[in-house]
């Protein structure tokens, strides 16, 4: 949302300046920095790069980061050219894409490139190893920090921190109930317990059209809701945030949107002690079980078979859903599959 609302507000400030005839634009933001909308459009790509967390997107974020880099020399060369020492003192005064007292902070890094004719092509190599190689390393973080239950061939993972004690119950219902599951011995699992509402299950499996949330004709609103509160809009049904929107009573919509069909027409929501649990499947040719961290090896496929509703408490299957392949998204690749 920065990235973006900076980007639009220096475009109006260039582009009206141009349309109006006020001159050069050096007031504002660009007292102080001399190339505000890409580094908008940097802190952008950096956002979309933790929404949609897949290499594919580091390396495009590093590429355009480079771009940018040349683009922007390019641009105040030809400024110098045509303004000559009036745009050379403006460049002395501001920063190309910081203020001038923070890039002294980061005056150490031109110490690292070596000058020479290769000087830019190892400053562009640095740059997409440190994205591609911290985008790993927190990768790696993330996976350590992750609380897993195994039993036997399935292993299971909550979507909410509040849901890890779960995690025990829900498998040994699981294995002990498994009708219509049909999950083979020789393969491994790997179950995702998430509310049965959970928002961002269109990106594991298809579960439904209710959760193709970019095929709804309130796409738009949802987006913003993500834009505004990122992390609650992870965490609470789409249906919750559709109430707030339009003014609706939340605990009469939320029981209105519950896919297993409300069972106390009094019920708390979030006190509910149902869960979804989405099952895939883990390919891989490396011999023997996984389980925990290293079903996410990048050597592995992870492939949507089912779905069950089970009561958490008492480890009862409501609903065993066989799905197909692909996700909710179709052919596009998402985030952990």
């Amino acid at each position: 949302m920065v990235g973006s609302l900076t980007f639009v507000v220096c475009a109006l400030q260039v582009y009206l300046g141009k349309i109006f005839k006020w001159g050069v634009a050096s007031g504002g933001l660009y007292l102080y920095i001399r190339h505000h909308q890409y580094l908008a459009l940097g802190i952008w790509g950096v956002g979309m790069s933790i929404l949609w967390p897949r290499f594919f997107v580091l390396v495009s974020l590093s590429v355009m980061l480079i771009l940018y880099y040349f683009l922007a020399r390019d641009e105040e060369k030809r400024m110098v050219a045509q303004y000559s020492r009036q745009y050379e003192d403006y460049m002395g005064r501001t920063g190309m894409f910081l203020p001038k007292p923070m890039e002294r902070w980061f005056s150490f890094a031109h110490s690292l490139v070596p000058r020479g004719k290769w000087r830019y092509v190892i400053a562009s190599s640095l740059v997409i190893f440190s994205l591609i190689g911290g985008g790993a390393i927190l990768r790696e973080i993330t996976l350590r920090s992750l609380s897993f239950e195994t039993q036997g061939n399935l292993t299971l993972l909550s979507m909410l921190p509040e849901d890890n004690a779960l995690g025990a119950r829900v498998v040994s219902g699981i294995l002990k109930n498994n009708g219509g599951l049909d999950l083979a011995g020789d393969k491994d699992y790997l179950g995702y317990i998430m509310p049965v509402d959970y928002i961002m299950q269109g990106m594991i499996a298809d579960t439904g059209g209710e959760f193709h949330l970019y095929k709804k004709h309130h796409t738009v609103g949802m987006i913003n809701e993500w834009v505004l509160h990122p992390f609650q809009h992870l965490r609470d049904s789409p249906s919750l945030h559709m109430a707030q929107m339009h003014h609706v009573d939340p605990a009469i919509a939320r029981r209105h949107h519950c896919p297993i069909g409300p069972k106390e027409d009094s019920g708390d929501c979030n006190s509910c002690s149902y869960r979804r649990v989405i099952i895939v499947e883990i390919k891989h040719v490396d011999g023997g079980h996984l389980s925990g961290a290293d079903l996410f090896a990048l050597n592995t496929t992870r492939i949507p078979v089912s779905f069950v509703d089970i009561n958490a408490g008492t480890g009862e299957i409501i609903n065993a859903v066989k799905v197909q392949k692909p996700t909710a998204w179709q052919d596009v690749p998402t985030p952990g599959i």
